[in-house]
């Protein structure tokens, strides 16, 4: 007996169908990995990206026999310092603990984390969906990084330790997310205030800023939580976080849909089948026997230190940007743009700040005009090149009637067509006339050229 089968039209009629009538509940852990000089318990250099495999390693990130870990105090405060940008409470007492599993990019088989006594609680970051509650800001020792590769003839894999201890921080929301444009839009803001707050580069593409989805669906009008959820581990940016929340959500809802409930299990993004792919079973936390380190005693701050480093957090992403639209008159827009681009940001600040540009009279507006839609290698360019080039193009050169005259003659004759159209009543291209004539006198002002043009064809 043969099937038949749907057609197309109708399954996707009722897939979107079934997909109305549910809704996304997600949750999301954010891994940062902090720019300090040194790892978060030994001396080794925290910047191991590009660097030959395991040629930044001590007894003490390794986990060898007698090493005692010694916690960064910078580390300690930035994290303390991201805490109070997002209105988290910071504990006066916190500590490590060790949380342990056994994968071979751990030497020790346990990581130096924190558990139920993390550095910060609570705060919010606002969406226009709405608000987004953090749950913890917890600090930690990165892992090392396994690579696949294949060798003499047989798949292997290696393990490069160098980025194993450097000081990763870990921020984790509550599930308040019900859209992949929301978890989106609160990712971007995340990135912005770790950036702008001078702790992280937070280079998604070096991986030194993770994302990781904790994803589950609920039909909708419930207000319980699902019974399950699936985390996407080690996301290196927007677009996939995005595409893998859309990929689980249809995922999920088919399985709903034929009565059975998700797997709660770690999965990761395949970006080249543009899908989700199972790992592993989702451990919980009696999985990882967490108890204190018995190695660093308990943190104790006072009030007067927390306070000491709040006023040590510079300016975020919307006090710029606000600060930009008020002293340069940018529009919303562009204002956006350049927040959301570091190296555009930091090549209009030095633009705009120079004496030469003051001198010109350039206004700021002209300046993000140049950076954002003329400079085609942004990070290649200097403040002083770009401030000499808008100031050569607008300095107005002033050129005799005759001259002027004698170029529009030659552009007419070169051009009689466009003539002929302009006479017929297409007066339009008198600006393909004008483009014409500022290619030999470039630096004329443009109005004067019109009117010159306007009275020769008069006279054609």
């Amino acid at each position: 007996m043969r099937i038949k089968k749907r057609p197309i039209g109708i399954q996707k009629f009722l897939q979107e169908k079934f997909m109305s009538e549910y809704e996304l509940v997600i949750g999301l852990e954010i891994h940062v990995e902090l720019k300090t000089k040194s790892g978060m318990f030994c001396g080794c250099p925290a910047d191991h990206f590009g660097k030959v495999p395991n040629t930044q390693t001590c007894p003490v990130c390794l986990g060898l026999p007698g090493a005692l870990p010694v916690p960064n105090k910078t580390a300690i405060d930035w994290t303390i310092m991201l805490g109070l940008a997002l209105g988290s409470e910071i504990a006066e007492v916190s500590k490590f603990d060790r949380k342990h599993y056994f994968y071979p990019d751990l030497p020790k088989g346990y990581q130096i984390s924190q558990y139920d006594q993390p550095l910060c609680k609570g705060g919010v970051v606002k969406t226009s969906f709405g608000d987004v509650r953090i749950h913890r800001v917890h600090l930690e020792e990165d892992t090392g990084k396994l690579q696949h590769i294949l060798l003499n003839g047989k798949r292997v894999t290696l393990v490069d330790f160098n980025r194993s201890g450097t000081p990763l921080m870990e921020i984790v929301t509550e599930p308040d997310i019900h859209s992949s444009a929301q978890a989106t839009e609160f990712l971007k803001k995340l990135h912005q205030i770790v950036r702008f707050a001078g702790i992280s580069d937070a280079d998604m593409e070096k991986g030194s800023m993770r994302l990781e989805p904790n994803i589950s669906v609920r039909r909708k009008g419930s207000r319980e939580l699902p019974t399950y959820k699936v985390e996407v581990k080690n996301i290196n940016s927007f677009k996939f976080a995005t595409a893998a929340i859309e990929y689980e959500f249809k995922r999920h809802v088919a399985l709903l849909e034929e009565g059975k409930v998700p797997v709660q299990e770690t999965r990761g993004w395949d970006e080249r089948k543009n899908e989700t792919v199972s790992q592993r079973n989702k451990e919980g936390a009696s999985d990882y026997r967490y108890f204190p380190e018995p190695d660093i005693p308990p943190l104790r701050f006072t009030k007067k230190y927390i306070e000491d480093l709040r006023v040590k957090i510079p300016k975020l992403a919307d006090e710029v940007k606000e600060d930009m639209i008020k002293a340069h008159s940018l529009n919303e827009y562009n204002a956006t743009v350049l927040v959301e681009n570091a190296p555009m940001l930091s090549l209009f600040q030095g633009t705009v700040s120079l004496p030469s540009i003051k001198q010109a009279n350039i206004s700021g507006a002209t300046v993000a005009n140049w950076v954002i839609n003329k400079v085609t290698d942004v990070s290649g360019t200097t403040p002083v090149y770009l401030a000499d080039q808008i100031i050569a193009h607008q300095t107005v050169q002033t050129v005799s009637e005759s001259e002027l005259s004698i170029v529009i003659s030659k552009v007419f004759a070169e051009n009689p067509k466009a003539v002929s159209d302009y006479k017929s009543g297409k007066e339009t291209v008198i600006m393909f006339l004008m483009g014409m004539v500022k290619r030999q006198l470039p630096k004329v002002d443009a109005n004067v050229i019109l009117d010159a043009l306007k009275t020769a064809l008069k006279n054609v």
